[in-house]
């Protein structure tokens, strides 16, 4: 005995079988591009998006005050500079950036601190963060205590880059 639906059923059934594989189909490459290796892609014709740049790489900054707690002398750009080439070169030999700055932070008693300070900015793929953590944390605690620093702050973000 075959079964008669009626025709708006069938209709529904139809829309409704359409759509599950419209979605299957389209659903893998939608989440194709969340995986941080693909980014956005131009679609044929379309202006609205364009493809990322460059490989997953993650950018470390790391933040030296100059003004020593116990009221010693600041550190100086000399000592500052054999510091890297020291300490950070050997671990980071493709490259780095040192910038000068102006910083202020709360010191433990609740006053203004504001000091001359450094920056340095560190750029490595990210498949090597976890080799690269215990790098970078061995250079924080080296300068904290070669310059007796309460601490050296540290800013990571995931970026794309391209040389």
């Amino acid at each position: 005995m075959a079964l008669t639906l009626p025709r708006i059923s069938r209709t529904r059934l139809t829309v409704a079988v359409a759509v599950t594989a419209v979605l299957a189909v389209g659903a893998p490459a939608a989440y194709a591009t969340l995986d941080g290796e693909g980014g956005p892609s131009r679609a044929a014709g379309s202006a609205a998006t364009t493809a990322a740049r460059g490989k997953p790489f993650t950018e470390t900054r790391l933040f030296f005050g100059t003004e020593r707690p116990d009221g010693g002398p600041a550190v100086t750009d000399k000592q500052f500079l054999r510091f890297i080439d020291q300490q950070v070169t050997p671990d980071f030999p493709d490259g780095l950036t040192v910038q000068d700055g102006r910083g202020q932070w709360r010191d433990s008693n609740g006053k203004i601190e504001r000091e001359r300070s450094y920056e340095l900015i560190l750029l490595y793929p990210t498949a090597e963060d976890r080799r690269r953590d215990a790098q970078i944390e061995e250079i924080r605690g080296d300068y904290e205590k070669a310059f007796k620093q309460d601490s050296v702050a540290r800013l990571d973000e995931r970026t794309r880059v391209d040389f």
